[in-house]
């Protein structure tokens, strides 16, 4: 049975890898019992994990062991992080097999069970390990005005997580206290900020590095471009005015009524 989910629409499609077929399997399941066992493309590390990436394909095949007390024709259940898995009729007796494609991000950490209809307690299981590099690429063009807040965000989502994250204006480190600068980071997203823009500070080409120890380095770059200070227009204290005008009119009217129908006598 396929799996098919979309890829998380904020990140870069990758290249699909070519798998061998269904049933050219390289390692069995290392965690497996005595009735039921896991084979998949790619191979089982030591503790049961499969190490893969985005957007590529992961094969599992549950079979009964050869030689143990498990009916060959008995049914086989799948479960997803205990969930169960909907099988077609024909993919439920003797061998049955599931095919996670394309795989996402929310498959990192998911963990496939197989085990005998019959008996729960007879199953194997593999956990998928997913990486991917931080989304980090090209350029991005920001305007503010001067006196304002300056923020500009990384994401720096990763797995495994990165190791460093710099932060360059035109080609040199950030001087952070010059600037005014301050920079946060909670392992998702790296963020640079100041809290009052000046031109000759803080204008120019940022770039944001993140080291994966896996991918290498991947940046972008901010062009902002600083403006002059607009006068907002006051509206609320004009409205405020013009109600206070209002309601003094409507009273100047209502205290004089009188007077005022006595001339249409």
């Amino acid at each position: 049975m396929d799996l098919d989910r979309e890829v998380h629409p904020k990140k870069s499609k990758m290249k699909l890898m070519f798998i061998s077929p269904l049933f050219h399997f390289l390692l069995y399941c290392a965690t497996q019992t005595s009735g039921v066992t896991i084979q998949s493309d790619p191979e089982v590390s030591s503790g049961g994990v499969i190490h893969t990436e985005l957007e590529r394909t992961v094969s599992l095949l549950c079979l009964p062991d050869e030689g143990s007390e498990t009916q060959a024709d008995e049914e086989l259940v799948w479960l997803r992080n205990g969930a169960l898995i909907s099988l077609m009729e024909g993919n439920k007796r003797r061998r049955s097999s599931v095919c996670v494609t394309p795989v996402i991000y929310g498959d990192n950490g998911a963990t496939f069970t197989c085990h005998l209809g019959r008996n729960a307690t007879v199953r194997a299981s593999v956990t998928l390990n997913v990486t991917y590099h931080p989304q980090l690429s090209g350029s991005e063009e920001v305007v503010v005005e001067d006196e304002s807040v300056l923020v500009l965000q990384c994401d720096i989502w990763a797995n495994p997580p990165v190791s460093f994250v710099s932060w360059t204006l035109n080609g040199s480190t950030v001087d952070l206290l010059a600037g005014g600068f301050t920079v946060t980071n909670d392992g998702f997203t790296s963020q640079l900020t100041s809290n009052s823009v000046e031109k000759s500070l803080h204008e120019g080409t940022y770039q944001c590095t993140a080291d994966s120890p896996v991918y290498g380095e991947h940046s972008k770059r901010f062009e902002v471009r600083v403006t002059e200070k607009t006068m907002k227009f006051p509206k609320m204290p004009v409205i405020a005015g013009v109600v206070v005008v209002c309601l003094t009119g409507l009273f100047a009217v209502a205290s004089r009524w009188s007077k005022i129908t006595k001339c249409f006598k």
